[in-house]
């Protein structure tokens, strides 16, 4: 995939195996947030959907550094397991603030988004003592579809900083939908859910075809008032 003229593709040592990553500051270099986002569980990095969200996040302000898992990088189809998908995790976000540094925007606001597996890794690096400003989930994958009876939340409750849950009514991972509404409400006012009418996993929704990169880019709006509201030298 061509990289826009704010994007730099870089490459991310994750404890000996080299990863690809693509960085860009907004125009001007100011930024009021780096935002990091992982790919899910099927796609890479390159994906037309992750792509359109983080160059949509770039046109409103944001420095944004998308990246690859190990298992990604490699070809391989099943993703890490949980430690060095955490591991990986930890790493990027460092990354991320070094890169602030070298841009002259030390102490920049750093978050972690991601897609389904990449959102789902983060809050568990966050909930195992990963510093952040806050997260962005991409369709969480509360539950393997179908099977509700087995939440992956039992991390989330212990989490504090501002979480933001954009869910597809749709979606097969958080249907019932109010499972991931009392999820929430257990976490706290820290946590907030919104919800997009019609859509899936994919967030497409049915008989509203669209690009996968225009989709994504419909979500960055949602996610930059939200940065932006907790984000104080943004206020």
């Amino acid at each position: 995939m061509s990289l826009t003229d704010l994007e730099q593709a870089i490459s991310i040592d994750l404890d000996g195996t080299a990863v690809a990553g693509v960085y860009a500051r907004p125009a001007g270099g100011d930024a009021s947030a780096t935002i990091v986002v992982a790919h899910g569980a099927g796609a890479g990095m390159d994906h037309p959907f992750m792509s359109g969200f983080t160059r949509a996040l770039n046109a409103d302000g944001f420095s944004t550094l998308r990246f690859n898992f190990a298992y990604r990088e490699a070809g391989r189809r099943f993703p890490d397991r949980p430690p060095a998908a955490i591991a990986a995790w930890r790493t990027v976000m460092g990354v991320a603030g070094e890169l602030a540094v070298q841009a002259g925007r030390a102490g920049e606001p750093v978050w972690a988004a991601g897609k389904s597996f990449g959102g789902r890794m983060a809050s568990m690096a966050v909930a195992s003592g990963m510093d952040a400003s806050g997260l962005v989930f991409l369709g969480y994958p509360l539950h393997a579809p179908g099977k509700a009876d087995k939440p992956r939340d039992e991390h989330l409750p212990g989490i504090t900083m501002p979480m933001l849950f954009l869910q597809g009514r749709n979606d097969p991972f958080a249907i019932p939908n109010e499972q991931l509404d009392a999820v929430a409400e257990r976490v706290g006012p820290n946590a907030v859910v919104e919800w997009i009418d019609g859509a899936n996993h994919s967030f497409e929704v049915k008989g509203a075809k669209r690009p996968a990169a225009e989709i994504g880019a419909s979500l960055a709006e949602r996610a930059a008032s939200f940065v932006r509201a907790h984000v104080p030298s943004a206020e």
